[in-house]
């Protein structure tokens, strides 16, 4: 969606679509618009409550049936499990997603993580594909006039041309961009708290072999997941930045990440985006 900045400050309904890397700021300023009337899409949540919950659920159910005490709850259907996923809490999904590598340190098999991986990547394009009927929702069930897609970290990677312009034919897209600073602090910040992540496959068996082959590793089992994730996430970072700006370029436009961390309410995102329009 293409307009400028009278059109998009007067509307009586916005859309907008909030693009770019986990850690810039997307769903911070999804707080902040929630808080003050605006539909919160979150694509993560979405995924995790809708496509791959069953998933989730059966991934926890594994681990419980190895505790014999559990096993026998479970069996005699004495107990349930439920995950509990927020806005703000996502943990059960990135958890299901898990890391490569050593089982006795929770790593996965390779087959099982391309697996997990595919899943995700199915349930995003879903979770995409599901934003206009959403938008329609959030004001004939809700009565909410405006709305946001807070986009996962992954969107870039979608290779499907018809779910990104059906997405941006009904939000306004933007594109949230980190400068060198930021990408220093993200990738420090990965290093210290590794976290699963999603890739495209040709990527992830690039980059497996040139780690198996840098760290003379032989087996997928030999590999410490959060080692494999501090390794990888600087190249998957400059990967997803080009992507990210082909996309804005294309179809939206583009706020710094740090203009995007100033943002303390909804009207200040309105003149931030209204900036970037002109």
């Amino acid at each position: 969606m293409r307009m400028g900045k009278r059109a998009f400050l007067e509307s009586p309904s916005k859309r907008v679509t909030l693009l770019g890397m986990s850690g810039v700021g997307k769903t911070r300023l999804a707080n902040i618009l929630r808080a003050e009337g605006w539909f919160h899409y979150s694509v993560d949540y979405r995924i995790g409550t809708r496509y791959v919950g069953e998933a989730i659920l059966d991934n926890i159910k594994t681990q419980a049936m190895q505790v014999p005490f559990l096993r026998e709850l479970l069996l005699s259907d004495s107990i349930y499990i439920a995950n509990n996923i927020t806005f703000d809490n996502l943990k059960p999904l990135s958890t299901f997603l898990g890391k490569l590598g050593n089982p006795d340190l929770q790593g996965l098999s390779l087959s099982e993580f391309k697996r997990r991986q595919a899943l995700h990547l199915d349930a995003e394009l879903n979770a995409m594909k599901d934003v206009p009927s959403f938008i329609a929702k959030a004001n004939s069930v809700y009565g909410y006039d405006n709305f946001l897609n807070d986009a996962s970290g992954s969107f870039c990677e979608i290779e499907d041309e018809q779910v990104v312009d059906d997405v941006a034919k009904n939000t306004l897209m933007i594109y949230i961009e980190a400068d060198a600073a930021d990408e220093k602090m993200l990738i420090e910040r990965a290093a210290r708290e590794p976290k699963p992540l999603y890739y495209r496959e040709s990527f992830l068996d690039e980059h497996l072999s040139i780690y198996m082959h840098e760290n003379n590793i032989e087996y997928i089992a030999q590999i410490e997941p959060d080692d494999f994730v501090r390794w990888v996430f600087p190249k998957l970072f400059r990967t997803r930045v080009p992507r990210y700006k082909a996309i804005a370029q294309k179809y939206g436009y583009t706020i710094a990440a740090r203009d995007a961390y100033a943002v303390t309410s909804a009207d200040e995102f309105l003149e931030l985006i209204g900036g970037a329009l002109e």
